[in-house]
């Protein structure tokens, strides 16, 4: 079945966990490109994605979150767009089990789109663009659009997968909460970002990262009551701290999983972690959640 047929007959998906923390904790150094690993490193990916599928992820996100030509330039690889998004679904691919769900994961350019920044609409779709037929020639299921600001950048993002693959998408913003509510950093409320991005198309819409579970609870919530279609929630292991000189994300598999079960019951269609989730998080999550 696919993706959405799964929505269709009322599953509950569990997605998976943290990409670049798990990286960070096997080898990729501070500053390094994530998806270079696909190419240097392929072992250590086809593991992450190994363990999130044990652990019980219905779905698992590609190495490929920086993949358009904008943030891999920064890096010197702007030539290899197709090269490392193309091996990132592969990858996960290599290890699914036959109901496993790759997603091919796309995060923003880091560029605002002009008059705010210097980058056509244009150029930003192509690179766009340029990224999803490659994850959809590497087997991806689907395409999951993530941890947008900017509503422009995330519709153009949306357009591109609509318009030049035959995958479903799945588009999330990241919200901060603040004295009047709740607001991407360019001031889009969950409802608006609701609403602009089903009516571009998106089969899935909601929130990852930048918050812990109990502000994703009123994230879920807001967006729950304006979405007609299906929603997704990816949530942090909390807030990240320094402890001893360690980065750590202080919240622990039960304490989020509990919070998952209450998602579920407001009518979250698709729940899974961002930064500092572990499978160990997804695997608390699914028994929770599945039962």
């Amino acid at each position: 079945m696919t993706l959405l047929e799964r929505l269709d007959s009322g599953n509950v998906l569990v997605s998976d966990g943290a990409t670049g923390t798990y990286l960070q904790s096997h080898g990729l150094e501070p500053g390094g490109c994530p998806e270079e690993f696909n190419a240097t490193q392929p072992a250590t990916v086809r593991k992450m994605a190994a363990e999130y599928f044990e652990a019980g992820s219905d779905m698992v996100l590609t190495n490929s979150f920086g993949g358009t030509k904008f943030m891999l330039e920064k890096y010197g690889n702007g030539d290899r767009v197709e090269e490392f998004n193309t091996m990132a679904a592969q990858h996960v691919n290599a290890v699914a089990p036959a109901s496993g769900i790759v997603a091919g994961s796309v995060g923003p350019t880091g560029e605002f789109v002009a008059p705010l920044g210097d980058v056509s609409k244009s150029e930003m779709k192509d690179a766009f663009t340029e990224q999803v037929i490659a994850l959809e020639k590497g087997g991806a299921d689907a395409i999951v659009i993530e941890t947008m600001t900017a509503i422009e950048e995330a519709v153009l993002a949306v357009r591109s997968a609509k318009d030049n693959t035959k995958l479903p998408v799945i588009a999330t913003m990241t919200f901060d909460k603040g004295p009047r509510g709740l607001f991407t950093m360019m001031g889009i409320t969950p409802k608006e970002a609701v609403i602009q991005l089903e009516n571009e198309g998106a089969d899935v819409v909601g929130s990852n990262c930048g918050n812990g579970i109990d502000v994703m609870l009123e994230v879920a919530r807001e967006m729950r009551e304006a979405a007609s279609g299906y929603t997704i929630i990816h949530s942090n292991a909390g807030i990240p701290v320094i402890r001893k000189g360690q980065i750590v994300y202080p919240e622990d598999p039960d304490y989020m999983a509990s919070r998952f079960h209450r998602m579920v019951k407001m009518g979250i269609n698709i729940v899974g972690g961002c930064c500092g989730t572990t499978p160990r998080h997804i695997k608390y999550i699914c028994r929770e959640v599945k039962n």
